[in-house]
């Protein structure tokens, strides 16, 4: 009789909420990951850099575990197939796993856990994604927050006023199952290639975050933490982050507030996953010129900052967080093309991706989400330019042809565009 945990948005085996909670238990527990086929035959990129994140993080983490003679087993196809199997196999008293916060998630955890119920196996799911979740800060009178600056108000207040655990799952791997996994399935079986050079182990570098309200808008140089990735997998602790942070440098922590925000704004209002969060932005007009997409996503609009960006994107899986707002502004406001087309050019490319976040601020973006601010915010690429990256360093290094014959002129002009955008905008809203 063993324990399972479930690993899944948690990739690490340390401060991990849930392994902890299964290795205290009793029993020798077994940890799993499930590379779900439901999930992954929505992937149309083979060189999807996440599934090799995943994958090179797997073998990453058995190597950590080979001391306490255990692996992490893994399985390929549907979730509740990969339980069948494994029942199968040997006896299990509980599932311990960590909430999911996005609607796949919850519909799947709740499938599993009737399941699970069904053949007297427990299942247990723990907080450790976020710091705080979905229903933990809400208005005085029960409703979900709306607006992002109330929210992280009383966020902090919470966050100050209550002693923050960790949990030393680290220090409780002899407890683990003494298993030698079958050899973890190949990337090529399941459809994808493996990209070389992506670092799976997270390297928190304090100096860059007590800085970071100074430097994160300078897209040439190492001014962001570069954790977005080991974010979204888990791999990096959200507890030891936030520590740090409200002990450095208080810019940084409100970006990881703005993580939960788009978090629980998900959560209470998952109609935003296909269409605004203010309902009445669905009557926008939109142009959806698939040749100035195409432009967009090749990074040859003859708008600098935008262009590098995108070829960074293209390149790395990444692109610098001020960058991201000027790429996305660009697309939905120069262009006029649907935000969600834009959300989804990023949700192939980038190794960061997360929906609530990616949602959200492409919505902020587009001026259809849940942001105070009116819909006329548009940002000038230009003067982006020359503000953020006045020396042309960033720009230079992402196109070499910048400055010859071979970098084409400005596709639209900016001044007309935004007026556009405004008079599309009012129309749709009146």
């Amino acid at each position: 009789m063993i324990n399972i945990f479930w690993m899944r948005r948690d990739l690490r085996l340390n401060d991990n909420k849930g392994l902890w909670e299964a290795l205290t238990k009793g029993l020798p527990v077994r940890i799993i990951f499930i590379f779900d086929i439901q999930i992954l035959q929505k992937l149309d990129n083979p060189n999807d850099r996440r599934v090799s994140f995943i994958y090179n993080r797997i073998l990453e983490l058995n190597r950590q575990l080979k001391p306490f003679n255990s692996e992490i087993q893994c399985f390929y196809g549907s979730v509740k197939e990969s339980f069948e199997r494994l029942l199968k196999e040997t006896s299990i008293h509980a599932v311990f796993t960590n909430r999911d916060y996005e609607p796949y998630g919850i519909q799947r955890d709740k499938e599993i856990h009737a399941y699970l119920h069904q053949r007297g196996v427990q299942f247990m799911d723990f907080k450790d994604h976020v710091i705080f979740e979905t229903k933990e800060i809400i208005k005085d009178d029960g409703d979900p927050y709306r607006i992002y600056t109330p929210y992280s108000k009383k966020w902090k207040e919470r966050y100050y006023s209550c002693q923050q655990e960790s949990w030393n799952s680290e220090q409780l791997l002899s407890r683990l199952d003494k298993n030698q996994a079958t050899d973890i399935v190949l990337l090529k079986t399941m459809g994808f290639n493996v990209i070389e050079g992506i670092r799976t182990e997270p390297e928190v570098n304090t100096d860059i975050i007590a800085q970071y309200d100074k430097t994160r808008n300078t897209p040439s140089i190492a001014g962001t933490s570069l954790l977005g990735p080991h974010l979204r997998f888990g791999t990096v602790s959200i507890r030891a982050l936030a520590k740090q942070a409200s002990e450095i440098n208080e810019t940084y922590l409100n970006e990881l507030i703005w993580r939960e925000f788009f978090s629980q704004i998900l959560f209470h209002y998952p109609h935003v996953t296909a269409g605004a969060f203010k309902p009445k932005y669905d009557n926008i007009l939109w142009r959806n010129g698939q040749d100035e997409l195409l432009r967009w996503q090749e990074g040859k609009t003859g708008f600098p900052l935008v262009d590098a960006g995108m070829r960074e994107l293209a390149e790395t899986g990444f692109m610098h967080n001020r960058v991201r707002m000027v790429v996305a502004s660009f697309l939905v406001k120069d262009l006029l093309i649907d935000w969600r087309i834009g959300e989804a050019w990023f949700a192939r490319h980038l190794l960061d991706y997360e929906l609530a976040s990616n949602n959200g601020n492409w919505q902020w973006a587009a001026g259809t989400g849940c942001d105070a601010a009116p819909y006329f915010r548009i940002f000038n690429p230009q003067a982006q330019q020359k503000r953020f990256d006045p020396s042309w360093l960033y720009v230079k290094k992402w196109i070499p042809e910048y400055g010859t014959s071979k970098y084409p002129n400005e596709m639209v002009d900016h001044k007309m565009a935004r007026q556009r955008a405004l008079e599309t905008y009012k129309e749709a809203l009146n």
